[in-house]
């Protein structure tokens, strides 16, 4: 036996595949995408001595090996072609008792390909509650492959699977189905001389003769050709499913005893209650709306902290490191950068510790099933709904969260439309603008006006998303008919390893990958706000010469705070802000408004503090909030009229309320659809979309 063994973890979805994959790698693992597919990928170590180990890919949960989805097509590919990298030495088909029946079928397939196959039975401690006692050696002779029974919630029988992975060697017994002998002479003997591999292999290159990509030519035309003069494939796979199924029951006839009087009818009890079409929806927004209140709770303090921490590390480095571009890069480029990646964190570890929880609970499958109705319709899925709801918080943690979507054009139009929903970045924009240009009025008493619109801006957040999916539904074509499916699997308690392994995998991976991103743009921007020409160089001699004359177009005689002013609007960003005031001005913005636009592609909540900087405010925090408002209602334009009226205040609102104004999001976009191509679009389109919005709220407003 060699040194190294490579597994492929197989099975149906909720079987607990992902538990046993934690349970025997740990945190020995990586998480990653199949190359040019928006699937995750995991890949273990299991150490079991000095001289062997074993990498065990987790393969994703499907129902069988017919492609017709993308994790169908990935199990097909891995387990069919021998030169794949993940292609396994022995499969590990993951099962529980209660629904063995179904299981089966996809193990049965997997065997009939002459691959090694164990069958594990996990939750066997479930079985004893429901009244199911499974008869281990009868149904390894019937299967004719080893059977071993653990629990990963309970922690039975993991030593006793790693004893045998260490001692197991890999034997491919015959099929279980021979279909050779069910189909007529000539379709078995077509199917045979298709290609030199096991009937059942043959069987399915000819049936999904579409879907090959790694056979050499002669052999993809040899099969193609077969599959030509095959005819009515579809009933043959139907006859297949049957045949499947009845050798299956046979088998589970004599292996397996269940008393149906035994067990509990909770999980009908909580059903009726969960899926209620009354009170489902009423749960449903309670729960979400405890979520996001604790996300928004909670995650505010380490946010702040970090935020602090962050700006006293970039001061001290500042005051201790030599002058010069290189600690100014550090100061003001790198360490911001980075403190912009890991501000995030404390918001997607929270959002993705709920949604692990709503998972390992079996809560989530109910929400699916409850909303898919009037998602469809949009052109998403039931599991749209949370990423939509995330996107209030953050959108980063929001369009990570789409990878439950199997259906890449569902997911594609919720990943499209999440940036419309109002996240925590804008709040900041949105509390300057409202205060600047709605009054502070009250009706009946207790209604405040301001927020008032602030609601009323989620609301349009929420509306444009919708709008823009039912567009997208239109305009985007289906490849195939998409069917619903979700298995509505037992409630139970969340496994604490899983949800742990869950946020460390997610918040690592958003770190490593679009921290990559956000911090290359961090640094450009810097670069951009940092340097200029000559204007820029002589900003000191300048500041100190305006800074006797009250009268100065910058309004202050505090000279330092004057060269900070003078230095953004002579820096390339500067310039860049005054070559576009042609372009912005019919919104009813300056260059100034421009420049803060810029910046605030790094981040949306920048806005504020650019104004504040370039209104000569030195501190953009709270505290001086009213100092910020009355600088910004104090700045008028050239003929003496506002320049933060109420139609440049609407039209700066709605263009943050629909521009795709995050590179953070980009990025996590980017790294979601393994291209450049859909945030190109997504910024281009929503952008447009924006200014064009804005330019006829600000028209009608000014005249």
């Amino acid at each position: 036996m060699k040194n190294q063994l490579k597994i492929a973890l197989a099975g149906n979805p909720n079987t607990g595949k992902t538990s046993l994959f934690n349970e025997l790698t740990g945190l020995r693992h990586k998480v990653g995408n199949y190359p040019g597919i928006t699937v995750e990928k995991k890949e273990g170590v299991l150490k079991i001595s000095e001289a062997f180990t074993a990498i065990i890919y987790d393969l994703p949960g499907t129902y069988s090996l017919h492609p017709t989805s993308v994790d169908e097509q990935i199990v097909f590919d891995v387990l069919l072609d021998e030169k794949n990298p993940d292609f396994p030495d022995v499969v590990l088909y993951i099962a529980e008792p209660e629904n063995l029946k179904r299981n089966l079928f996809l193990f049965s397939q997997i065997k009939d390909l002459g691959l090694p196959v164990v069958l594990v039975i996990n939750m066997i401690d479930k079985s004893r509650r429901k009244g199911i006692e499974i008869n281990l050696d009868e149904l390894s002779v019937q299967l004719g492959v080893p059977v071993l029974a653990v629990s990963t919630r309970q922690g039975n029988g993991i030593q006793e699977l790693k004893n045998f992975i260490s001692s197991y060697q890999p034997n491919a017994a015959g099929p279980l189905v021979d279909l050779k002998t069910r189909f007529t002479p000539r379709v078995a003997d077509r199917i045979s001389t298709a290609a030199p591999y096991t009937f059942y292999k043959n069987w399915l290159l000819v049936a999904f003769s579409g879907r090959l990509s790694h056979l050499p030519p002669e052999v993809c035309t040899r099969i193609r050709n077969t599959s030509n003069e095959v005819s009515d494939i579809q009933q043959l796979l139907q006859k297949e499913a049957i045949y499947r199924y009845q050798k299956i029951n046979r088998i589970l006839e004599n292996a397996i005893k269940v008393d149906r009087l035994k067990g509990s009818d909770l999980r009908a009890k909580l059903d009726r209650v969960f899926i209620h079409p009354i009170f489902g929806y009423v749960i449903f927004i309670l729960v979400m709306i405890l979520i996001f209140q604790s996300i928004f709770s909670w995650a505010s303090r380490p946010m702040d902290w970090i935020d602090q921490a962050f700006g006293h590390l970039s001061a001290y480095l500042g005051e201790n490191l030599p002058k010069g571009k290189f600690t100014d890069l550090i100061t003001e480029g790198i360490i911001p950068g980075i403190g912009g990646i890991v501000i995030f964190i404390p918001q997607i570890a929270l959002l993705i510790f709920f949604i692990s929880i709503l998972e390992e609970s079996g809560y989530m499958s109910r929400v699916v099933f409850l909303m898919d109705k009037i998602m469809r319709r949009y052109g998403m899925s039931g599991k749209s709904v949370l990423p939509l709801l995330s996107g209030t918080a953050c959108a980063i943690p929001a369009v990570m969260a789409t990878r439950t979507i199997e259906n890449w054009r569902e997911r594609l139009i919720t990943i499209f439309v999440i940036p419309f929903t109002t996240c925590s970045a804008r709040l900041p924009v949105y509390a300057i603008l409202i205060s600047l240009i709605i009054p502070r009025k009250y009706y009946f008493g207790f209604l405040n006006l301001q927020g008032l619109v602030m609601l009323g801006m989620y609301a349009l957040g929420f509306l444009m998303a919708f709008v823009a999916a039912n567009l997208l539904n239109k305009i985007l074509k289906r490849s195939y008919n998409s069917i619903f499916v979700v298995e509505l699997p037992e409630y139970q308690l969340p496994l604490p390893k899983n949800v742990f392994y869950s946020v460390w995998d997610k918040t690592k991976s958003f770190v490593l990958e679009a921290g990559k991103i956000i911090l290359s743009i961090s640094i450009i921007l810097w670069f951009l706000a940092s340097n200029g020409g000559n204007e820029f160089k002589n900003a000191r001699e300048t500041a100190f010469q305006l800074s006797s004359q009250p009268d100065n177009q910058y309004k202050t005689t505090n000279a330092v705070v004057l060269e900070s002013a003078i230095k953004l609007e002579q820096s390339y960003l500067g310039r860049i802000g005054k070559s576009i005031e042609p372009l912005i001005a019919p919104l009813g913005y300056d260059w100034k408004i421009g420049i803060a636009l810029l910046s605030s592609f790094a981040a949306r909540e920048v806005f504020v503090g650019t104004l504040a900087t370039i209104y000569s405010v030195a501190d953009a925090d709270d505290e001086n909030a009213n100092t910020i408002r009355t600088r910004l209602q104090q700045e008028v334009r050239p003929d003496g009229t506002p320049v933060f009226n109420l139609a440049t205040g609407i039209s700066l609102l709605l263009f943050y309320a629909f521009a795709m104004q995050c590179m953070s999001t980009l990025a996590i976009v980017q790294r979601e659809t393994n291209s450049w191509r859909w945030p190109l679009i997504q910024l281009v389109s929503m952008s447009s979309f924006a200014y064009l919005v804005s330019l006829i709220a600000y028209q009608l407003l000014h005249t």
